[in-house]
């Protein structure tokens, strides 16, 4: 039995901020995790060296600036899209092309990391890379809670929408 779109279930736009939220720190931690391991493995094969202690400084800027203008601005557009559906279903909490990139992005790195195995100059630039890009996933997942993304929406008598009561309140 086939399933037109019409009868999928629908999901609140609240949950789909929650899902790409989650997506959005699961990334950066992953990432995060990454990035120093990779980094460990640099410092183990040159002990004394200062490049580890670069790259991780180069990573904080370059993270913070990327999280900072590029990656907040991802943020924001993707919850505006989100708050614009009509009918939410579950698995639009990012657009199709960001689950292709997302796909790309993960082999491309799983890759990297593989080759940079053993070689310290190849390691610290992808750990480098891993924890700038961790850094402003980080960073710019201040949006979801400057933007009350996971703030419960009741309707009103009035049909409209209402932003009175967060997730988090006991009211």
């Amino acid at each position: 039995m086939r399933m037109d779109e019409a009868s999928m279930p629908r999901v609140t736009a609240r949950i789909l901020n929650i899902l790409a939220a989650l997506v959005w720190y699961i990334g950066g931690i992953i990432l995060l995790l990454k990035g120093s391991s990779l980094l460990a493995e640099a410092a183990a094969l040159k002990p004394g060296q200062i490049w580890p202690w670069l790259a991780m400084g180069a990573a904080l800027l370059f993270g913070s600036l990327e999280g900072r203008y590029r990656f907040s601005k991802s943020c924001r557009k993707n919850l505006d899209r989100i708050a614009n559906l009509e009918q939410p279903r579950i698995w639009q909490f990012y657009g199709p092309l960001f689950f292709v990139l997302l796909a790309l992005m993960i082999a491309t790195g799983a890759t990297l990391s593989r080759l940079a195995h053993g070689k310290y100059a190849f390691l610290i630039g992808v750990a480098a890379l891993d924890l700038g890009l961790a850094i402003a996933l980080l960073a710019s997942s201040n949006v979801y809670w400057k933007q009350k993304a996971f703030t419960k929406k009741e309707k009103v008598d009035n049909g409209y929408e209402t932003m009175e009561h967060s997730a988090g309140n006991a009211d």
